[in-house]
């Protein structure tokens, strides 16, 4: 296995990432799928095996088997199509595993998809000692902590709710960007959605298939400020259009808790090309996952919710974010896939 130890530090584009599945790197239960890796990211898929857990947990020194047997309530055999429900936390095994060589690190972050639809996933490593990093030299398996908040969701083997991105050493913080958000109704008076708390259920493989007024409800602007209650699940747009250039990629970050008492994007991450004229994505906003906490907030026009930190990939990838079609290139305040178009 090629060493990674003298690479310029950065993120793998595509092209490496398939270069570490030929050489057995990255390997899974079945074969990979065409179209699993991604610009600068590969996505991770569940397997048929979870687990009902009464707590989330990281698993310190042990295997994270080991530590479920004392946290598991019952075993759920995905097979067949699975509800996760809402307010539960699970613990899933994914089909891919790693064995990274020297110089390689790899995170993990929540597709955007699932984000939209506020739920909450964190990779699982054995023997890990954080959510979502996975340290040089990983050797083993990987697992997936998925717990739905406001709606409960129909997964089955095969269902992708995570993407891994891997990293040749530690890269430069290239630049922090401000985000702001979005409040002028441009898109017919609604400035963002909040969901349903009494819904059905969300088929995670059924893109276009829900109506979005099952689900959610329009947000309106009043007296020019949107108010959140806590609790609530909120989608957004940014004020400012996103642009990821091609040689580099980015991950939102979490906004600090002095500017407001909210958390932004479970997602977090733009591939290569997001926003792009080369990409045909010029104009493209952020969409923004809000959650409040205890308090209500009032949020106006262009305040600043979260942060875009970039950072540079190794080389520039082989194919940029939306090239053969992408479900959020060009978007503005845009619901997940699973919905058909509010109108």
């Amino acid at each position: 296995m090629t060493s990674f130890e003298h690479t310029t530090p950065g993120i793998l584009p595509c092209q490496s990432i398939e270069v570490l599945i030929a050489a057995g790197a990255i390997t899974s239960d079945t074969p990979f799928d065409f179209d699993q890796v991604q610009p600068a990211s590969l996505d991770l898929r569940l397997s048929d095996q979870a687990w009902r857990v009464r707590a989330s947990f990281l698993p310190g020194k042990r295997k994270v088997e080991d530590r479920i047997a004392d946290v598991a309530m019952h075993t759920v055999d995905l097979s067949p199509g699975f509800v996760l429900e809402k307010g539960c936390v699970y613990i899933a095994r994914l089909q891919e595993r790693l064995s990274l060589p020297k110089g390689l690190i790899a995170r993990a972050n929540p597709k955007s998809s699932t984000g939209r639809v506020d739920v909450f996933v964190r990779l699982l490593t054995d023997r890990g000692g954080s959510f979502d990093d996975v340290d040089e030299g990983y050797d083993g398996p990987l697992y997936l902590e998925i717990a739905p908040q406001t709606f409960s969701i129909l997964v089955r083997p095969g269902t992708r709710l995570n993407q891994l991105r891997l990293k040749a050493g530690e890269p430069p913080k290239l630049e922090t960007r401000s985000v702001g958000v979005d409040l002028t109704g441009s898109d017919g008076g609604i400035v963002g959605f909040r969901g349903r708390r009494h819904a059905g259920v969300v088929d995670l493989d059924n893109i276009d298939g829900h109506d979005p007024r099952d689900f959610w409800e329009p947000q309106i602007l009043r007296r020019g400020e949107l108010l959140l209650d806590p609790g609530e699940f909120y989608i957004l747009a940014s004020s400012d259009d996103v642009e990821i250039p091609v040689d580099q990629a980015a991950e939102m970050t979490p906004i600090d808790p002095s500017v407001g008492e909210f958390r932004v994007h479970y997602a977090g991450f733009f591939d290569p090309g997001f926003g792009t004229d080369e990409a045909h994505g010029a104009g493209s906003k952020g969409v923004l996952e809000v959650r409040t906490h205890d308090t209500p907030f009032l949020l106006e026009h262009g305040q600043i919710v979260a942060r875009l930190v970039y950072e540079p990939l190794t080389e520039r990838p082989s194919r940029l974010y939306g090239e053969g079609g992408s479900h959020y290139q060009k978007q503005g305040l845009k619901l997940s896939k699973h919905f058909r178009p509010w109108g």
